[in-house]
């Protein structure tokens, strides 16, 4: 289950480089995150798994690193969808060539994202179910 958590993860951080605010100084979420919270398909995320987990934004670009295992990719963002929306691309690791569907939200240093690990659709809101793709993690940034 590890592999599945893995990806999933991946993705969810790979979304949170493009929360964006509107004016200048929340227009970077440049720097490193880590999960406070998360959920996936309804049920909660393992601790063990989520606080091995880093992500590190730099521009359109991410690093994830969960234990020792490394997925890089970049994001496309859409800040005027409603919910805001996010694209995240896989270039090196697990998720290579892999697209992921997401909804974004930032408050200062605190991100919340919703993705569809099947790629196939947007989620609508923030939160999850059992038996479907979705997972919900919301990250703060490290000082």
């Amino acid at each position: 289950m590890v592999p599945k958590l893995f990806i999933a993860f991946v993705v969810a951080l790979s979304l949170s480089s493009v929360g964006r605010g509107d004016d200048a100084k929340e227009n970077s979420a440049d720097g490193t995150w880590l999960p406070t919270k998360a959920e996936l398909g309804g049920q909660a995320f393992p601790d063990e798994v989520r606080k091995s987990m880093k992500l590190v934004i730099k521009g359109n670009k991410y690093t994830v690193t969960v234990g020792d295992r490394v997925d890089k990719g970049t994001v496309k963002r859409d800040p005027s969808a409603t919910p805001k929306a996010v694209d995240i691309t896989g270039t090196e690791g697990p998720n290579k060539g892999k697209t992921f569907l997401a909804i974004y939200e930032r408050k200062g240093d605190t991100m919340r994202i919703c993705y569809d690990l099947s790629g196939k659709k947007r989620p609508k809101e923030f939160k999850t179910a059992p038996d479907t793709p979705l997972f919900l993690v919301e990250y703060r940034r490290q000082k």
